[in-house]
């Protein structure tokens, strides 16, 4: 008796301990960016002026992403790249099943050529990768 009890124990901590690992694993699993662009502007949660190529005097640009398939909150990660040197890394909760975030950058007019921003899911893999280029 004392063993079957010992025994269950064991396997309701054994449970106990994996069960949330194995539910965030499910959850970051989930997560798609349904939708990202590089634009101008963000209107009522919208992206405005959406492009993969802007002029020097752009001024400030941003990132939106809509995220889909998270059930709890979620920490997502936007991390912007001019070339290959990292520039800002910006982090954003997600708080529902569809999710629409954004962040920004100020770029500077001599910062011309190519750039990106990953969209990075909270077990730090690239969920999505937008690719921009700053023109004279």
């Amino acid at each position: 008796m004392k063993k079957t009890f010992y025994f269950l124990g064991v396997l309701f901590v054994l449970i106990t301990i994996s069960l949330p690992q194995t539910v965030k694993a499910q959850e970051t699993a989930s997560i798609e960016v349904a939708q990202a662009a590089i634009c101008r502007a963000v209107v009522d949660r919208e992206p405005v002026g959406v492009g993969d190529t802007f002029g020097a005097w752009t001024g400030k640009l941003y990132c939106f992403t809509r995220i889909v398939g998270a059930y709890s909150p979620v920490e997502i990660t936007h991390v912007w790249y001019f070339g290959d040197a990292e520039r800002a890394r910006i982090s954003l909760l997600v708080r529902s099943a569809s999710w629409r975030t954004w962040t920004s950058k100020r770029i500077q007019t001599h910062e011309i050529g190519y750039w990106h921003v990953n969209v990075v899911g909270p077990d730090g893999r690239v969920l999505r990768s937008v690719e921009f280029e700053i023109t004279p």
